[in-house]
């Protein structure tokens, strides 16, 4: 509580139109991207994109700190916290990774945007905030939302949409981070820690599954690294791009704009994960799924708006 009061009395002024243009170019980016990312899904490891997009995206960073803010280059009094959510979003996006393969893009977006439902939750136990009626109302809709898409009877439960819910409590998190501990640091620096975490989670990982046997090292996960030629470069030009503009704009948006009032704009990526599950994987999601696509953006709209 401390701490939290003592970030909100600092002389940092909200810029609430940056916030919002920036969220709403940064979802289009990622969404992109992570089309991207299902459509390579078959070709590359997790990790390997993990690596060489943050690999790509690292000296861009370093580069502009080094001429615009050097000061920005020392750990700084925050460093733990910005270590603790570099790590949080490498293990949500992990876990929105994994689900792509095997979920719709729409309806992967849509179970991961719960997200705003998590942030008032998380919010009101680290701040004590009284939950409204209708953020409670937001919690139950948002929460049958998740059940028409994952329809947890034997027939029909795809334990796959979990990922993105997890992913969502996480994500969750960080930016409540973002928010209150982080706020003052440089967004640029933020992104750096961000993608310095990706390559060392990833060189990690690489390495673990280099000590597996053949018949374990297989699938989206456990996979070796694959040849890369031309078209696979311009992929991970194309992601890290991505996730340059990913990483750097969700701490912008975060941190010139009130959480809720930027997480409404947020779900501007569920409509544009719907326009490239149509354009590139000519996806159509089934009548429950949108159904339960509907009851979690408007729960979220709520809840974000109590």
């Amino acid at each position: 509580m401390k701490a939290t009061a003592a970030n909100a009395a600092t002389p940092h002024r909200d810029r609430v139109p940056l916030a919002v243009g920036t969220i709403i170019f940064t979802v289009f980016a990622l969404s992109l991207g992570d089309a991207l990312i299902k459509q390579s899904s078959g070709q590359f490891v997790i990790w390997q994109i993990f690596v060489i997009r943050s690999a790509i995206a690292i000296p861009f960073l370093v580069g502009y700190l080094a001429i615009r803010v050097p000061s920005a280059l020392r750990l700084g009094h925050a460093f733990g916290w910005t270590t603790l959510r570099s790590l949080l979003l490498v293990v949500m996006w992990i876990c929105y990774y994994l689900s792509l393969p095997h979920l719709t893009l729409s309806v992967a977006a849509a179970t991961y945007y719960t997200l705003p439902i998590f942030i008032t939750l998380f919010s009101a136990i680290t701040t004590r905030t009284k939950i409204s009626k209708t953020g409670w109302l937001a919690v139950v809709i948002g929460f049958a939302g998740v059940l028409f898409i994952l329809r947890p009877d034997a027939g029909n439960f795809n334990g796959y949409a979990l990922l993105p819910l997890f992913a969502a409590m996480l994500y969750a998190v960080a930016m409540i981070l973002t928010r209150t501990k982080c706020r003052d640091e440089h967004p640029i620096k933020l992104s750096l820690a961000l993608n310095i975490a990706f390559v060392a989670v990833g060189a990690i990982a690489a390495l673990v599954i280099s000590l597996l046997s053949d018949d374990m090292r297989d699938g989206f996960l456990l996979a070796p690294w694959s040849t890369m030629n031309l078209t696979g470069l311009g992929t991970m030009a194309l992601l890290a791009a991505s996730i340059l503009i990913g990483s750097i704009g969700a701490a912008i948006a975060y941190q010139n704009g009130p959480p809720a009032m930027i997480g409404t704009f947020d779900f501007a990526y569920v409509g544009f994960s719907f326009v490239w599950g149509v354009v590139f994987f000519a996806e159509t999601p089934d009548a429950l799924s949108l159904i339960g696509i509907v009851l979690i953006v408007g729960a979220g709209v709520m809840a974000l708006r109590q």
